[in-house]
């Protein structure tokens, strides 16, 4: 298949390589020739003095020798991470109230990550020393802290303002206990009278859900004495749900009482969903609950029925509940009646997605392969082809579907934005970039990132992309890849998918029978291209293996193998192509359930192939029903980025090929 190329020019100045050369840690160049004759070892450049005499001023700030620390200090003004020093010494004296250089450091340093953790610790120390203007004064309203947030409401009353008091309710009302800083500000809104009891009912039911039994406790005796057997029930049924089968003790009809119900139901949902529908039944008939309150358990039964397997029963509620239309629990049904391709039930459910979730590719699509195969002519004036046509210039898995479908070209809109050579100069000595390019240098690379991403998601769309461009440009792929969803500019692939490491991809492809293409989306899938990147499993590196994996792919293959050749790159893939290509050989070169395979294990992909014959599913009918979320969309992304990378890499290919297309799964 060809690609429909739709390109700008890249317009980034060549300006962005110059120095990008320093981010290469010293040690890095290595001579691997004897010299012959004895040479001179080359002085150290000015950014590595600097980074020297940086060191040697932390350390005598450490020791509280200021004369030495202040006389290096002027050395350094011009060095990127000068601010953390700054940021320490002033924090080392912040409770002298030194307000002057505070107000300096924030006009210094505006909206850097120093001057939001300055803001916080100064925050406190004013207000532990109650100077409640200057609070008031240096208040940050974008601010999440809700001790803050409390200690300004205090400010605020100290400073004679009462309306303060209408912002408390929400900060009193959560399931948990607030820091001991918010009890003066509650103790005035209660003596105010704000503390009503339908906010400590809330609350209550709040501290219930979240199984904050000692809060619940806490907050019943607060009810007055008419609410508190209520509290009470519900306690004890969110301890034992089962309860609601003494229908006798939720005879009474109220607010409260349909409350514990409904939570109770919800709850015992979660355990056996098919009891609470039976319950549930029989509590509509006697109880005066409103739609809302109707739509919303069901919804809850009916998706907990789906959990348990119970699709009959999920179905059967949801098709007697017109107004069910939450998108989750529609999808999910969607994807059960597919598995069953029961088409005319497929029909029925994409009419009821509302009109925003039915407008998406996925669901355009899918509605095009519910008419095809119902032999529907058209709806709303749509053929099928139609519909394909609408979908297919869209870069994704189904626009990639939908082009298939019609046979015609892919659409790969590439579209990076032009920058000028000044725009990218003054990126290129943004404060807060440069203090993340020397932390890159120095390999701090968690202060690395937490400076990169402070300083760009704080920026406006144009600079947060030109961020991401130069994030690139300095082999910090995955920072860039990362910065341009963040900007949600989705058209520079150059970025998006960079092209890294070929030569240890174009050499483990000739050493095995898997594609390049294969082996870039799966890299870009799994890891972004960070070389020692670990996830929360334990898999490590480019293409994220288990060190297990990796230790019988390498015996299996005949290579030697140590745990740390994961996190170097030429290892690594290796590995992971030669594991790929064991994946590649257990399914006879299905690449769908290769990748399948590889995020789920090869057991569980043999467990959702349908020996039946009779049950067996076309291959996107398939994808789209994998039971697990995750593996679904790595699936989807996996195909999808391997007609990117052809793109990037000039080369042609199918999205799925003609023994894929024709694999009954």
């Amino acid at each position: 298949m060809r690609f429909s190329k739709i390109l700008w020019p890249l317009a980034l100045s060549a300006s962005v390589f110059v120095g990008s050369m320093a981010l290469i840690p010293a040690q890095a160049a290595t001579n691997t020739t004897k010299p012959t004759t004895k040479t001179t070892p080359a002085k150290p450049d000015a950014r590595q003095i600097e980074r020297q005499k940086y060191a040697q001023a932390q350390k005598a700030l450490n020791a509280k020798n200021m004369t030495e620390y202040h006389r290096l200090v002027k050395q350094l003004q011009q060095y990127p991470l000068l601010p953390y020093l700054e940021y320490q010494e002033l924090t080392n004296r912040l409770i002298t109230l030194p307000t002057k250089e505070v107000e300096s450091f924030f006009k210094r340093y505006p909206d850097s990550f120093l001057s939001e953790r300055l803001t916080h610790r100064w925050l406190r120390t004013l207000a532990q020393r109650e100077r409640w203007a200057d609070y008031q004064r240096f208040y940050d309203k974008r601010l999440t802290d809700p001790e803050l947030a409390c200690l300004h409401i205090r400010a605020r009353l100290a400073q004679g303002d009462k309306t303060a008091l209408s912002d408390v309710a929400a900060l009193w009302n959560i399931e948990k206990t607030q820091s001991k800083a918010c009890d003066p500000v509650f103790v005035e809104w209660k003596k105010a009278g704000l503390m009503t009891s339908d906010i400590i009912w809330d609350r209550h039911l709040k501290a219930v859900k979240a199984n904050n039994n000692g809060m619940a406790s806490y907050l019943s005796n607060l009810l007055p004495t008419a609410d508190r057997p209520y509290a009470l029930l519900l306690q004890q049924v969110n301890a034992n749900p089962r309860l609601l089968k003494q229908t006798s003790k939720f005879s009474k009809q109220s607010p409260k009482m349909k409350t514990v119900i409904l939570h109770g139901l919800e709850k015992l949902a979660r355990s056996n969903a098919k009891e609470a529908l039976t319950l549930w039944n029989g509590y509509d008939a006697q109880q005066l609950f409103s739609d809302e309150d109707r739509t919303d358990i069901k919804y809850q039964i009916a998706l907990r029925l789906l959990y348990q397997d119970h699709e009959v029963e999920a179905e059967r509620l949801a098709a007697s509940t017109p107004n069910l239309t939450r998108v989750d629990l529609l999808e999910w049904l969607l994807r059960e009646s597919l598995r069953k391709q029961n088409w005319e039930q497929v029909n029925v459910w994409l009419t009821r997605l509302p009109e925003d979730a039915r407008k998406t590719e996925r669901w355009r699509y899918w509605q095009a392969r519910a008419m095809e195969e119902l032999d529907i002519k058209e709806i709303n004036g749509e053929t099928p082809s139609d519909i394909y046509n609408s979908v297919a210039p869209a870069r994704s898995f189904y626009g990639f579907l939908a082009a298939d479908k019609v046979s015609v070209n892919y659409h790969l809109l590439d579209r990076p934005m032009a920058f000028t050579p000044e725009q990218v100069s003054a990126m290129e000595n943004h404060q807060g970039m440069l203090r993340a390019r020397e932390f890159f240098a120095r390999g701090e690379l968690g202060a690395a990132n937490r400076e990169f991403f402070h300083t760009s998601r704080r920026m406006p769309l144009e600079q947060m992309v030109l961020a991401g461009r130069l994030a690139e440009k300095w082999g910090w792929y995955r920072n860039g890849i990362q910065v341009m969803a963040d900007a949600q500019y989705w058209d520079d692939l150059q970025v998006r998918f960079p092209i890294v490491y070929k030569e240890h991809v174009t050499k483990a492809a000739q050493q095995t029978s898997v594609n390049p293409l294969f082996i870039f989306a799966v890299t870009r899938q799994e890891s972004a291209f960070v070389h020692d990147a670990k996830s929360p499993a334990g898999a490590v590196g480019l293409m994220q293996l288990l060190p297990s994996t990796a230790k019988q792919t390498a015996q299996k293959n005949g290579l030697r193998f140590v745990p740390q050749d994961l996190i170097t790159p030429e290892k690594n893939i290796a590995l992971g192509s030669r594991y790929l290509n064991h994946l590649l050989d257990v399914f006879d070169g299905n690449r769908i359930l290769a990748a399948a395979a590889y995020n789920a294990g090869p057991s569980r992909v043999k467990k959702w192939l349908n020996k039946d014959q009779g049950a067996q599913l076309p291959y996107d009918v398939w994808i789209e029903t994998i039971p697990y979320k995750e593996t679904r969309g790595y699936v989807q992304n996996v195909l999808s980025f391997s007609v990117i990378y052809a793109y990037r890499l000039g080369q042609e290919t199918r999205f799925v090929t003609p023994t894929e297309v024709n694999q009954q799964l």
